[in-house]
């Protein structure tokens, strides 16, 4: 999964779902994680641009991605 230019979550309270896609925006991996499992995984992917929906903990989850290396672009739900 080095190749990955692109991790989208979609943040909820218990389960968050994790869509990693190449530079092709060809899905690689879909999976859903816990809390722990997530930042257990987002620690061992190398730096990407991480995308999320603006939202209560979007903020929490940023700031946390970011320490690991990651830029992480929020936006606003349709």
């Amino acid at each position: 999964m080095n190749n990955t230019s692109l991790i989208a979550i979609d943040l909820a309270k218990n389960i968050l779902q994790v869509c990693l896609m190449d530079k092709n925006h060809k899905i690689q991996f879909n999976k859903a994680f816990n809390r722990k499992a997530l930042v257990e995984f987002i620690i061992q992917q190398p730096p990407s641009t991480i995308a999320m929906e603006a939202c209560y903990s979007s903020h929490y989850w940023g700031r946390i991605f970011n320490s690991f290396g990651h830029e992480v672009k929020l936006y606003m739900s349709c």
